[in-house]
């Protein structure tokens, strides 16, 4: 049997240079983003019309405060009703199922923190009337035990 002859093929490649701009800032906000809003569900999606990498499948909004202490799914977060505009408390496992909400204080301004509180594990508001009121801090759960008025002997 005669031996086959094999035909090589001279391929020229073009030589590129790829030189990828990134900082240690960009790529340390993009670390902090991801371990904020990852959970064990959550995967990485290229959006193309927000020309970002979007976070789906994840119950841990980017505005959540405590995890939820009915749930244990989803976070407690400020939410304005769309019908009346008021302000509520809510867990952002509303459409899985869960009911957790308190209202607010609507006249006042307000600031929710990221801190439980001891009584019922919900997060901690301070709010205030007008600019010549001290800040007072109070639990957000309507129902808390915390909340209920002491009265003194």
């Amino acid at each position: 049997m005669p031996a086959k002859k094999t035909k090589f093929q001279i391929l020229q490649v073009k030589k590129t240079r790829h030189v990828v701009k990134s900082t240690k800032s960009k790529i340390a906000i993009f670390k902090k983003e991801i371990v904020q809003y990852l959970d064990i569900n959550g995967y990485l999606s290229w959006s193309s019309k927000d020309r970002k990498y979007m976070i789906l499948g994840t119950n841990s909004p980017k505005n959540g405060l405590v995890e939820c202490p009915e749930c244990r799914l989803g976070q407690l977060m400020v939410i304005r009703s769309r019908s009346t505009r008021k302000r509520f408390m809510g867990c952002s496992n509303f459409y899985g199922g869960c009911k957790a909400s308190s209202p607010l204080l609507q006249k006042a301004k307000l600031r929710a923190m990221k801190i439980p509180c001891e009584v019922c594990k919900w997060p901690m508001i301070i709010f205030r009337y007008s600019r010549k009121q001290k800040w007072t801090r109070q639990c957000s759960n309507f129902n808390c035990d915390s909340r209920k008025i002491k009265l003194s002997k």
